[in-house]
């Protein structure tokens, strides 16, 4: 149901891990060593890596194993890449998105000084939207596109954060078919039954400042972890003649942003089989808007997110575990400021949603598991826009409006011999607007022998246009809704070789391909005798690429890691046929190299980017089809222990020095430094 209401024109301003041990047989130990390889970004050698010369998967002798942690969250069919605390913290990252960059197969445009929300981060090719985000395996999506799309990962801070995971193939079926992309699960800090702070103080080039601390306890059964964070930054430096929003004084105007948050959780553990547990963060958010710069942009952009939830989580017998949750999630987006200097307009987009998952985890044979469960969400949308502008104000309007999809999951893994497994899943959505979908996936693990592991997946995907599409008119960017707009629909597909052909170094290989018809998306379209721009299904996209992760332990003290992806995603149909997408570049690459010994510390990051295509607020002359140029990028960060507690950190970024184009015409400044202390009591 929808309800819109027209406004006057006369406003002007307005953790526990899951532990799967069972008998000693070829079943454990195949997903022993499927575990073992999940790629961790940066210079931290996983464990489960260094442990997977340990098993023999054609030994049906092994030694009885236990499992932890991934293996409850994420199927094995498709690489897992992991980033935890530890590797936040030597990267100097102050929220997701910068933590997220380093990780294969992603393209983050635009994070740090100045971030913009509108430039995109994509993963395989797919845009934020076409990728599924979970905080403690809770969806936190929105599906809202506009003011400004879905989650704003520059605004996400890392304090509460205990790891991030990204999967995908048959984690579509588990967490949702609109993960064209693939699955993104942050992990918040949990409990501990020994008291434990942590604290930061940074200052930094610019007017950054950020503050965290965290602490966790226990009281009897109940293990808590509290958490806050604050950071600012003017974002004030000399940009080149030609950047988006360079201010009279040469200055990158209205680039400044401020972040707060705050954490809670609390886990209850009941008897030895059951585990109630309730988290809570909140986020505030406060920053300029840049994207345009014709001549200054002077928006702003209030977000303020809220998510809570509470899981209950079952061990009903051996090899069975049941996990139910509801969730709450809501985010305000609240975008205005003037037309052309001369008029004022706003838009707020208030979405939330109440989500409710039942999740069985059933060891039915030593050979056979079976997942499977339910999702039930219920989202609402309320959009209000206004602006006094006489050519727009007739459509200010307030709109209400919701969404009822539930769905129904099975993903079942068969050990087909001791070195052939499989998966093949089932997911069946429910929509009353748009009918139902049933989305299959199928995976594939071969393990020729103890070094080498091959993997296939396949999954049908389907994602159904956001409400702010189909009923808001956007204000800010004079976009019309489509109530007549069909889902996004298609397949994605991977193929990949894992190899660990010693303990000191491993590495994986994949392909990734994906298929979309319907592609969403804005178009000049003819109404009432003028053009205007809406959103329509104007056509299909084809995505191929190449992921290179490789990590090598060089002595005790040294480490390194390799990534490299290469994404060709192409329009392919329309007045763009042949031409990439707008803003994914064809590479990205990350190398770093680390020391790490008796608490110090010094890590030396390099970042590739190849360019992107501009398409849209091009400087005169230019084109929508050029590149913005390719760029590489140098960080050092260090850390000093002061005492066994205490360590001075040091963060020196782009230490070319050279004011690079991020992407279309937002630049980094030169060489910038940042200070500051940490403590562990």
């Amino acid at each position: 149901m929808v309800r819109k209401t027209e406004l006057g024109c006369e406003r002007k301003h307005s953790g526990h891990g899951l532990k799967l041990a069972s008998e000693r047989s070829g079943w454990i130990s195949i997903i022993g060593w499927v575990s073992t390889c999940t790629i961790v970004s940066g210079l931290g050698l996983s464990p489960k890596i260094a442990q997977a010369q340990e098993l023999d998967p054609a030994s049906p002798d092994e030694e009885e194993i236990t499992i932890t942690g991934v293996k409850e969250e994420l199927p094995q069919a498709t690489p897992t890449y992991r980033v935890d605390q530890t590797e936040i913290n030597k990267q100097g990252a102050n929220s997701v998105a910068e933590s997220l960059r380093g990780l294969p197969g992603f393209a983050i445009n635009d994070v740090g000084f100045g971030a913009d929300i509108h430039t995109g981060t994509y993963y395989r090719g797919a845009s934020i939207n076409q990728s599924v985000f979970l905080l403690n395996g809770r969806s936190i999506t929105t599906n809202v596109n506009t003011y400004h799309g879905n989650i704003d990962l520059n605004s996400l801070p890392v304090e509460s954060i205990d790891r991030i995971e990204v999967s995908s193939g048959s984690s579509a079926t588990l967490y949702g078919s609109e993960a064209f992309g693939g699955v993104v699960n942050i992990f918040t800090k949990p409990g501990s039954q020994t008291p434990k702070f942590n604290g930061l103080v940074q200052l930094g080039a610019y007017g950054q400042e950020n503050y965290r601390g965290s602490y966790t306890g226990s009281f009897g059964d109940v293990d808590y972890a509290l958490g806050y964070e604050q950071f600012q930054s003017t974002s004030d430096y000399p940009v080149p003649r030609g950047a988006a929003n360079r201010g009279p004084d040469g200055n990158l105007f209205n680039g400044d942003s401020a972040t707060s948050s705050y954490y809670g959780r609390f886990a209850w553990a009941i008897d030895p089989r059951n585990t109630l547990t309730l988290d809570g963060t909140k986020i505030t958010s406060r920053k300029g808007l840049l994207y345009f710069g014709f001549p200054l942009q002077r928006d702003r952009l209030n977000h303020d997110a809220f998510n809570t939830g509470l899981n209950w989580r079952s061990q009903l017998a051996a090899g069975s575990v049941l996990n139910a949750s509801v969730g709450f999630n809501k985010d305000y987006f609240h975008t205005f400021g003037p037309t052309a200097n001369v008029f004022f307009r706003q838009g707020r987009l208030s979405s939330s949603s109440l989500n409710f998952r039942l999740d069985h985890d059933w060891q039915l044979t030593r050979s056979a598991q079976l997942r499977w469960g339910l999702d039930a969400k219920t989202a609402y949308l309320t959009s209000e826009t206004t602006s006094n502008n006489p050519a727009v104000n007739q459509f200010n309007e307030v709109v209400e409006t919701s969404r009822f999809t539930p769905a129904l999951f099975a993903l079942g893994t068969l050990q087909l011999t001791p070195t052939l497994r499989t998966e093949l899943g089932l997911r069946q959505n429910f929509s009353g607007d748009f009918g139902s979908s049933l989305n299959p996936s199928v995976g594939l693990n071969w393990l020729p022998n103890r070094t080498i592991g091959l993997r296939g997946s396949w999954v049908s995907v389907r994602r159904l246009p956001g409400l702010d599409q189909q009923f808001a008119y956007d204000t800010v960017h004079n976009w019309f809704p489509n109530e007549n707009l069909q889902p996004e629909s298609g397949s994605s597909w991977t193929a990949g070789i894992d190899f660990k052909p010693s303990p000191q170094w491993a590495g994986q290989v994949t392909y990734f391909g994906s298929a979309l018809s319907d592609r969403i998306a804005i178009q000049a379209t003819p109404r009432n005798g003028r053009t205007i721009s809406q959103w329509q299904n104007i056509g299909k996209v084809n995505t191929h690429g190449l992921e290179l992760a490789l990590q090598y332990q060089l002595s005790p003290q040294w480490k390194t890691f390799l990534n490299y992806t290469y994404t060709d995603a192409r329009i392919g149909s329309g007045v763009e046929k042949g031409l990439q997408l707008a803003q994914v570049p064809f590479s990205v690459g990350q190398f770093g190299i680390g020391y790490e010994h008796q608490g110090w510390q010094i890590n030396l990051y390099a970042n590739y980017f190849s360019g992107a295509r501009r398409a849209i607020f091009v400087n005169p002359g230019e084109s929508p089809r050029d590149f913005s140029p390719s760029w590489l990028n140098v960080d050092l960060s260090a850390r000093i222990p002061i005492t066994r507690r205490l360590g001075l950190l040091l963060y020196l970024e782009n230490l070319g020095g050279r004011t690079y184009e991020k992407v279309n015409r937002l630049y980094q400044p030169g060489t910038t430094i940042r200070i500051g202390l940490n403590s562990e009591f």
